[in-house]
């Protein structure tokens, strides 16, 4: 679960990150929760209808009002069931989709006075609602914070301050065609061609070895996909190269044409433009294209957001073959880019103390959402509890890749996402072609960047 990392809604194919519409404040649907990214996870049933309203503050004092994204129901709806068995309270639900999601919050938190106690946040929204947010300090003891990824816990966090729980997470991680990699034939003529065991791979390398194996256009068969239209991935590799941080370094400095990012653009681009182990059309490949190459058997791997190992139709072509290993590794080692959603509240509710209850009940149960027909949490514990049960197979690379030290959350700018749609997107793409100067791209990029955040 990009960029709304990685998201199916209501447990269908996953929209894409590119294509959907800008909405106000120049931000653009998110494809995938890691959604991302990713992957619209952050949506209830409206006790109201969808995008009904209520007036928070002179509600029934037992009474939440939850403003979420829509398709997502399943993932939160146990834990809600439960918060209202135990506490007596009613918990009312308003689902909206992505973009009226964003407009609503920023339009209701702008004018204090907003219709909702809890909402959904996606992670690249917390810096710029955080200053409407109220601080949710005292949730994050470090019992808590031990439970989290660490990159969740940095994220959550703006100037200092906590502002949101996070609920669900994603990253990508490697999956791979098990009837391919396990066949004894296919095994013997890498290991005579390179030299080493054929399995998934760890390290760059590797993985351009087994991409170029097994790219065999005659068969229709490739390698491996090449994303020009979401960001997320090449990110992941900047990180894998070592780099400080994406894009940004901690101190809001711009460094995307650092020598980690030129290194990662080269890695990513060479698949195409070099090795040749993608399918045409690299540049316009988003999270959608490359997941119905992947289950119509036209790759033989694809580094996706972990939630898509259980969302493989029955009638895929890949059904029942696909292996999961966590998100390869570079000279930094293993390292991908979570795609989380938060729980937060507004400033100055009138529900200020049920509202926190209910956010920390989410933390509490999280594991619940586990068991639904989507699967994802935040807390390690509760991945944990079924990484060893059949049918989850994905959740050790994921908490492999989550854990991993050079693992980083994006930065906390509130421009992100007009970073992301008007530099880094169409930079890669440009990066797409035969030739193409990587330097230079990510040299002009800079100059943009630094045009967009002065």
């Amino acid at each position: 679960m990009a960029s709304r990392n990685a998201w199916p809604t209501s447990g269908s194919v996953p929209t894409t990150s590119d294509g959907a519409p800008v909405v106000t404040g120049g931000w653009r649907r998110r494809g995938f929760l890691g959604l991302t990214a990713g992957a619209g996870l952050a949506a209830f049933t409206s006790a109201c209808g969808a995008g009904g309203t209520s007036d928070a503050g002179a509600s029934d004092a037992q009474t939440l009002t939850v403003a979420c994204e829509g398709g997502g129901k399943i993932e939160l709806q146990p834990v809600v069931d439960k918060f209202q068995r135990d506490t007596g309270s009613t918990v009312t639900l308003v689902e909206l989709p992505y973009d009226g999601l964003f407009n609503r919050l920023t339009s209701e938190l702008s004018n204090g006075k907003p219709s909702f106690d809890v909402c959904a946040v996606d992670a690249v929204w917390l810096p710029l609602f955080a200053g409407k947010l109220a601080p949710i300090d005292k949730l994050f003891t470090d019992e808590v914070k031990n439970d989290l990824f660490p990159a969740l816990v940095s994220e959550a966090q703006v100037d200092g301050t906590f502002v949101g729980m996070p609920v669900w997470t994603n990253t990508e991680i490697l999956l791979y065609r098990k009837d391919l990699f396990d066949d004894a034939k296919e095994k013997s003529a890498f290991a005579a061609k390179y030299g080493y065991p054929l399995a998934p791979p760890t390290t760059w390398q590797q993985f351009t070895d087994v991409a170029t194996f097994f790219t065999r256009p005659g068969q229709q068969l490739y390698g491996t996909d090449v994303k020009g239209a979401v960001e997320t991935e090449w990110l992941a590799h900047v990180l894998q190269a070592g780099s400080p941080g994406v894009v940004l370094d901690d101190n809001g400095a711009v460094i995307v044409d650092n020598a980690q990012h030129v290194a990662a653009l080269a890695f990513y681009a060479d698949l195409n433009n070099k090795h040749k182990v993608a399918p045409s059309g690299a540049a316009q490949t988003d999270w959608n294209a490359a997941q119905n190459l992947f289950n119509q058997g036209q790759t033989a791997m694809t580094r996706f957001w972990a939630h898509a190992y259980r969302q493989i139709p029955a009638d895929a072509k890949v059904a029942g073959k696909v292996g999961a290993a966590p998100m390869i590794g570079g000279t930094a080692g293993v390292a991908g880019i979570p795609g989380p959603w938060y729980l937060s509240a507004p400033q100055g509710g009138a529900k200020q103390d049920l509202a926190e209850q209910f956010i920390k009940a989410a933390y509490d149960d999280n594991a619940l959402s586990i068991d639904t027909s989507l699967g994802l949490a935040a807390r390690k514990s509760a991945y944990q509890q079924y990484a060893d049960k059949p049918g989850f197979e994905s959740f050790g690379p994921l908490l492999t890749t989550l854990n991993a030290s050079a693992t980083k959350a994006r930065p906390a700018t509130p421009h992100w996402q007009r970073i992301v749609d008007s530099v880094l997107i169409p930079t890669i793409q440009k990066a797409l072609t035969p030739g193409a100067d990587y330097a230079a791209l990510l040299k002009a990029a800079r100059t943009q960047i630094e045009g967009i955040i002065k």
